[in-house]
Order: structure tokens, then sequence, then C-alpha cells
């Protein structure tokens, strides 16, 4: 590959000679899988950097969304986004639940709230909104059309490691202690995703986060092929189990992740600072009360008064080897699975459609230097 190349991401790796001390102890121990001692560490480490109550580790992002559906026991429809990576809405395919899209918040990409109630239906079971970029949802307007129609609320919160919000802020999250608590502490569930592109990973990897003991159990055994001892299966469960050499890689990683979250946000100053003057180019604005985590730089192209559109940038940017991504285009409504469904009609999605059709996120990562954030910047600025 080209070393030239600004890639739109790069994956945080811990010191090789700390890894591979690690992986000598499993050799060691030869105990690769099933909740081993490295498995434990993760998930009480990252319980306490979280400030979560009870964390579950999976083998990836995607088994703890549908994980989750089994878990609450959901069916009928679920009113969700169609602004997400795929894996969102799969999880409730999987599941054999209908998924019913609403429109986005133009401000933070997010599922509108204000859309939601003339969404429920009588086969509305829950409501699986996304932090999308890493931008906390409005959880206390959704818990509250939860509680008034009886719904569950399943956070998909891939994008939102160590996101906090200001507690003061959030009857929902007001009864965590703390002035700033982590986002995954509202709804029923919320879900995690530690692939190879995320700010914190574990290669592949993914967790769940719950508020008692009891589901953590359930979750538990749900992981783990139903198993709640060597003889009884207690319920019809999956094997998404984190093994321990990629536990033990997320332990390292945690110890670094603040420094690359640092450099993401030095990344993100310098591209506010000189975009916000740039015509027909806009980006979410930051959300007072939130500590972010800079997961992701989208921006949004006018193509009138910018006087190119969102691909031609994007290709530009390409030809001289800018990796930017449009993410997420197409919208998933747009697919083949899930076109058909009414609640997919582009008439029903305005602003997701536009946002999908103008975004192009910018190269996000630690290893970005200011000589490759201004070749970033030069590309659009012209």
């Amino acid at each position: 590959m080209d070393k030239d190349i600004i890639k739109v991401t790069s994956p945080l790796l811990p010191d090789l000679g700390a890894f591979n001390e690690y992986l000598k102890q499993i050799w060691d121990k030869q105990w690769i899988t099933n909740n081993g001692e490295f498995h434990q560490q993760l998930e009480k480490a990252l319980a306490e950097y979280l400030g979560v109550p009870y964390i579950s580790l999976f083998t990836n992002g995607t088994l703890p969304l549908i994980t989750a559906l089994q878990a609450l026991r959901i069916t009928g429809e679920v009113i969700t986004t169609p602004y997400s990576f795929v894996a969102t809405t799969h999880a409730l395919w999987w599941n054999g639940i209908k998924p019913v899209f609403v429109d986005i918040d133009p401000k933070t990409g997010n599922l509108d709230p204000n859309k939601v109630e003339a969404a429920i239906t009588p086969r509305t079971t829950a409501i699986l909104p996304v932090h999308v970029y890493g931008n906390p949802c409005d959880v206390d307007v959704i818990q509250d059309i939860a509680d008034k129609y009886g719904l569950r609320v399943i956070y998909d919160a891939a994008h939102a490691f160590g996101v906090k919000v200001d507690s003061r802020h959030s009857k929902m999250l007001s009864k965590s202690e703390g002035d700033y608590v982590s986002v995954l502490n509202a709804g029923d569930l919320s879900t995690l995703s530690f692939h190879a592109t995320k700010v914190f990973n574990t290669v592949e990897g993914g967790a769940m986060v719950m508020h008692d003991a009891k589901m953590k159990q359930r979750i538990d055994y749900l992981k783990n092929f139903g198993f709640a001892n060597e003889t009884t299966v207690v319920g019809p469960g999956i094997n998404s189990k984190m093994d321990e050499i990629r536990s033990a890689y997320g332990l390292l990683n945690l110890k670094q992740v603040d420094k690359a979250i640092a450099a993401r946000r030095h990344a993100a100053e310098r591209y506010r600072e000189v975009l916000k003057d740039v015509e027909g180019i806009t980006f979410f604005d930051e959300m007072p009360g939130v500590q972010h985590n800079y997961s992701y730089f989208p921006i949004f192209v006018d193509e009138k008064k910018y006087g190119m559109s969102r691909d031609e940038l994007y290709f530009k940017m390409r030809d001289r080897n800018v990796w930017g991504r449009r993410y997420f285009y197409p919208l998933i409504s747009e697919f083949s699975t899930y076109r058909g469904l009414e609640s997919a009609a582009p008439d029903n999605l305005p602003t997701a459609h536009t946002m999908a059709d103008t975004v192009i996120c910018l190269p996000m990562h630690h290893l970005l230097s200011d000589e490759d954030v201004q070749r970033v910047i030069e590309c659009i600025v012209k």
C-alpha cells in the first residue's frame, strides 16, 4: 500500500512486546477461551473505565444486538433509524422482527424522537436508536415515549465508547453518580462494537451493558449456548464469547485509549477551525454537556453553495490519496432487503436521504499528523 495514503481510519494497536508477554501467559495456562482470566479482567476494567454497573464481552458488535433482542423477548415491530450501519437492522431481521424506519434529526444524525410516536402501532415492542458518530441520542424524550407506551429501549452504542453526558441535564442519567456519566447507562440495554475501526478495539469484538446482575447472568448464559452449568441448558443460546487473545489485546489498548482520543480531538479541532469558513461545507456542532470521543468527523456538502457535489469531492480526495468514507451511504432503507417496507419510502425519510447523499467522513484517527490534517483540508478548501 502506498505510504502516502491518508486512510479514513487506523486501528489502535497495543505494544507488540507487551502483547507477546500476555500471549506467553495464555500459552502457559493453555486456557484460550471460555471466560478465562483475561476475559474476566477486561470486563472488570471496562465496567470501571466506562462507568457502567455490568458489562458482558462478545466476539463482535453484531451479536450483542441480536442477543439483546432475544434477552428482552422482543417481537413484532421495532422503531429504528435508516441512518446506521446495516448490522443495526440486520439484528432485527435475524430475530424475525419488522424494522420500522423513522427519520433523523439534522443536528445530530440520530433518530428524531419527535417522529417516533407517529410510527408506533399495536405491534410495536421496542425502540432501537443509534448514537450516530458517538452523538448521544435524546435519551430522556425517548425514555418518556417508551414508558408511555410500554416499550423497551435498546441502544446501538457502537460509536459511543467513552462518551459521557452531564447528568444534571438528564432525568434518565441523573440516577447515576457523578456529574458526567456514561451514555451507555440509558435504556434497558446498550451494545458496543470493538471492531478494528473503532476508538477502542479488540480486533473484532463487542459488548453489552446492562443494569443488574440478573440480566448479566442471563446474557452470559445466552452467549454461551444457554449453558448455566456443565449439564444444564436454560435457553436457546448462541456462541458469541470473546476469547483470551482478544481480551488481552483489549486490556492493553484500554491503557492507551485516552491518549488516542486526545489525538483525535486535536485533529477535530483543526478541522473545525478551518472548515467553518468554507461555504457549502457544514458539520455537526459540539453538543453542550457532552464529553465526545471524536470517533468520526463527518462533513456535509451542499453542491449549490460549494460548487461541487459530494461525490466529486470524494473522488477528488481519492485522487490525492486522501481516503474519506461516505458513511452512511446508501441508507439501510435503500438496500434490497428493506426497501419494500412501507416505512422505507423516501418521502418518509427526507432528512436521512439528504444526509446520506451529502456526507463524507474525513480521516479521523490517533495517527494523523498536523501535516496529514492539512493535506485533508487542502483537498476541501479550493
